[in-house]
């Protein structure tokens, strides 16, 4: 089997909550709160460990580097080696802080050569009432947002968008953002961790002591135009028996499925382009490739290599089909 489970990393931003553990099997991590696992990554501030087949105990980046054929044939993913995307899981008991990511030229000149943060938000789950910050309600200056944040009225400025249980959210880089209390959501998102925090409701951090915020760098790549449309995208859910899928994502980045299945025997064809991750949302299933089985469970993440061969599908889950 060359596919195999992935182990993540956990954060405890004091925004997180209880439900991964609770809910989504990360019982085995050993933070609290748990706001954060990092399904998918080679980012040195979050590894992902394989935890079965012959690469179990290993983490992802160096399986990587030892078998650069697991990525794909795509130039885009040979003319940049290392995993292109970082996928995670996201519990906001509480609000997170308003911020912004810069884009690839911004951060390949200011952050030391790296990567840009362009995401997509799927959500998972969403208590009633809850929202996020997609963006600005109007045109704003850089001197009039910075006046906002000085004398505290920086809330007026921002558009909160209702979110519900399936809605999806393209996050450019540059789009300032927050997701709102309540919201459990899976994460896409190129390999970065460049967050400039621009407002954080005046919170103290685990010491004491106020949040860092990166209110120059936010501005300086923040769009103020009061443009971005947070409208759900138009979805088509395609079926064939017993499976079903809906494109939900595609970008220069990454390519983002949501599928259902709910039959045995259902083929997932070779893809030596790109690898794929499959995130599992809810439900279980089967992976058989050759006479190998691997088998995933609600919260479980799954590293498909572009090198692998024809699978077949058992079971009854939904889950995100991830792809370079």
């Amino acid at each position: 089997m060359k596919s195999f489970l992935l182990k993540p990393t956990g954060k405890d931003y004091i925004w997180g909550g209880t439900r991964l553990k609770a809910e989504f099997g990360k019982d085995f991590l050993p933070q609290d709160p748990l706001a954060e696992t990092w399904e998918c990554s080679v980012h040195p501030d979050g590894p992902s460990y394989a935890v079965s087949g012959p690469h179990a105990g290993q983490k992802l980046i160096d399986i990587l580097e030892a078998h650069p054929d697991y990525l794909g044939t795509s130039p885009s993913l040979t003319d940049c080696p290392g995993l292109p995307v970082l996928v995670k899981f996201i519990d906001a008991k509480n609000n997170l802080s308003v911020q912004v990511h810069p884009d690839d030229a911004y951060a390949n000149r200011e952050e030391n050569g790296e990567a840009g943060k362009t995401e997509m938000w799927y959500v998972v789950d969403a208590e009633p009432g809850a929202k996020l910050v997609f963006g600005l309600n109007r045109e704003t200056s850089a001197e009039e947002l910075r006046r906002s944040l000085a004398d505290g009225t920086v809330e007026r400025y921002l558009r909160y968008v209702p979110v519900h249980r399936d809605d999806v959210f393209f996050i450019a880089a540059g789009t300032i953002h927050a997701i709102g209390s309540g919201a459990l959501i899976a994460e896409i998102q190129q390999n970065s961790n460049l967050t400039y925090r621009l407002y954080d409701y005046g919170r103290l951090g685990k010491d004491g002591k106020p949040r860092q915020l990166h209110i120059d760098k936010a501005l300086a790549v923040a769009d103020l135009s009061g443009s971005q449309n947070p409208r759900q995208p138009m979805r088509v859910l395609r079926y064939s028996p017993g499976f079903a899928r809906e494109s939900l994502s595609r970008c220069p980045y990454f390519q983002v499925d949501r599928c259902l299945l709910n039959a045995s025997d259902i083929a997932l064809e070779p893809l030596p382009e790109s690898f794929r991750v499959l995130v599992c949302l809810s439900g279980n299933g089967t992976l058989l490739e050759g006479d190998e089985q691997l088998s995933f469970t609600k919260g479980q993440t799954v590293f498909i290599p572009a090198t692998a061969g024809e699978l077949t599908l058992s079971g009854e889950a939904t889950f995100l089909l991830v792809r370079g």
